[in-house]
């Protein structure tokens, strides 16, 4: 497993551990030295990611092998059936579409996916979107709304692509029409920032009735090295900056801008995937048997009432 920067005492004790299991000898002693070491590592962990940083809490919501969208449509969305295209240049991987039944109910499932090795990586742009995938997004929504189906979308990008093939071919426009088209939509719509929400090319998908984060998930206007380079001219300030943008899932609960936060399991959602994505399922469930007769109405009050939180930059 590939252990993050501020972990070295965990790991430490971790190589004690698997150093132990090693040796032959005194079996009882040596079993009973491994559960104290277990123990310790586990209240270390814990004291851990209790008191992360906001930066340190970027650097999780990064890790490699963080469950992605594809992991949770495989154990989550029974008789997958994607959906590809845009019927204007082309299919666009970075973004996974398609329908699916969830606990028995269809559903429009719509997702960023970053890939998890070097091949699916580039396969999927890391996660970033061209104008095609927003596009495809804006066909799933009008198909969802034609038969009536809730759309559930997994998040996890650093952002939309920002190269020039992308601007050429409409990337504002793309993501504009998905936020227009969000909030006519008459069926509901449940988000879950799983990793990283970046910019507009997060938002795009995450204009929803209900928005979820997982615990160490962030959701932000820009990347804090991005932000660290733009008001700091260094991108050596990215920890200052990643505290000054509450880009934090508890930042954002408090600020109102989320509705709830999904608890990952002990050292980060990377340490126990399939808890995660089961703890996730059925939050979901239960947000999709409260479903209210009067959906868009809510959606457009409820990103109003974000808005009305802050009069010329002071939170009322």
């Amino acid at each position: 497993m590939q252990h993050l920067e501020f972990e070295t005492i965990v790991v430490k004790l971790q190589d004690q551990i698997e150093a132990l299991k090693s040796i032959s000898g005194d079996q009882i002693k040596i079993q009973t030295e491994i559960a104290r070491l277990e123990e310790k590592r586990k209240k270390l962990l814990s004291n851990l990611y209790k008191n992360l940083t906001a930066w340190q809490k970027v650097l999780v919501a990064r890790h490699e092998q963080r469950p992605k969208t594809s992991a949770y449509i495989q154990h989550l969305i029974r008789d997958f059936f994607p959906l590809c295209g845009d019927k204007t240049f082309g299919d666009d991987e970075a973004i996974q579409a398609g329908i699916g039944r969830f606990y028995g109910t269809t559903i429009v499932v719509l997702g960023h996916e970053k890939g998890h090795d070097t091949e699916s990586r580039l396969k999927h742009n890391f996660g970033m979107p061209h104008p095609e995938g927003y596009r495809k997004v804006l066909r799933c929504m009008e198909l969802a709304q034609r038969f009536g189906f809730p759309i559930l979308t997994f998040i996890d990008t650093a952002g939309a692509y920002v190269g020039t093939e992308a601007e050429e071919r409409g990337q504002a426009y793309a993501i504009a029409a998905c936020l227009e088209k969000s909030f006519s939509l008459d069926v509901p719509i449940f988000s879950v920032i799983i990793g990283e929400g970046g910019s507009g090319g997060a938002v795009a998908l995450a204009s929803a009735n209900k928005i979820f984060m997982l615990e160490h998930s962030v959701y932000s206007v820009i990347s804090p090295e991005g932000c660290a380079s733009i008001l700091w001219r260094s991108r050596d300030k990215r920890e200052e900056a990643a505290v000054a943008q509450k880009l934090t899932a508890q930042d954002l609960k408090a600020l109102k801008i989320i509705d709830d936060i999904i608890p990952e399991p002990l050292g980060g959602a990377h340490r126990d995937p399939m808890l995660t994505i089961n703890t996730l399922g059925e939050r979901l469930h239960l947000a999709l048997q409260d479903i209210s007769m009067n959906v868009r109405v809510e959606r457009r009050a409820k990103f109003l009432e974000m808005g009305k939180q802050f009069v010329l930059g002071t939170e009322r």
